[in-house]
């Protein structure tokens, strides 16, 4: 393994504890998993970043693991440039995230493909991608958020999505007594 590797896969920590705030208004990611170490464990790892370029891929049963943030996926890909990471790209059939927020809630969001573009801060999930928290959930086959302002767009390429918003607070239903 490249020796340099953890020091450049820890710049990939930011990037995938991002993808935690995929639903709007949920609350945000765990900020000590930040500061955690990060693990990776795979059947099989190997690329080269010589020069700060290139590709590292890990694959076959990857399981990544910082503080509370879980992602599981066939592989992993680190797309670097300038000895900066620029993108993450997670697949699997189905590759899935999970992470309890600061407020102490989970959310778990999974995919066929995370396509997380560092400098952009954008993540793509395509292929029956899944988002749920407490405050709600939102499936489909496409999803494009921009962590940095926080917009999301899903559908238009012609497939539907749903969307679930959880009531606020949930009030015990009425049982249409009067006192």
């Amino acid at each position: 393994m490249n020796p340099m590797l953890p020091a450049r896969l820890a710049k990939l920590a930011p990037a995938v504890l991002l993808a935690a705030t995929l639903v709007p208004g949920v609350a945000t990611a765990r900020e000590s998993d930040r500061n955690q170490p990060m693990d990776i464990v795979a059947d099989n790892s190997g690329g080269n970043l010589a020069g700060g370029n290139g590709k590292y891929r890990f694959s076959g049963n990857v399981v990544i693991v910082q503080g509370t943030l879980e992602i599981h996926a066939d592989t992993a890909d680190v797309i670097q440039k300038n000895g900066e990471t620029e993108r993450v790209v997670l697949t699997g059939k189905q590759a899935t995230l999970k992470q309890q927020m600061d407020d102490g809630t989970w959310m778990n969001a999974r995919a066929d493909n995370m396509d997380y573009n560092v400098n952009s801060e954008v993540i793509v999930l395509t292929g029956n991608y899944k988002v749920d928290s407490e405050r709600g959930s939102n499936a489909g086959q496409r999803m494009v958020y921009n962590t940095r302002s926080g917009d999301m767009q899903s559908g238009g390429d012609g497939t539907r999505v749903r969307t679930v918003i959880q009531p606020k607070n949930k009030a015990p239903a009425a049982t249409g007594e009067k006192k």
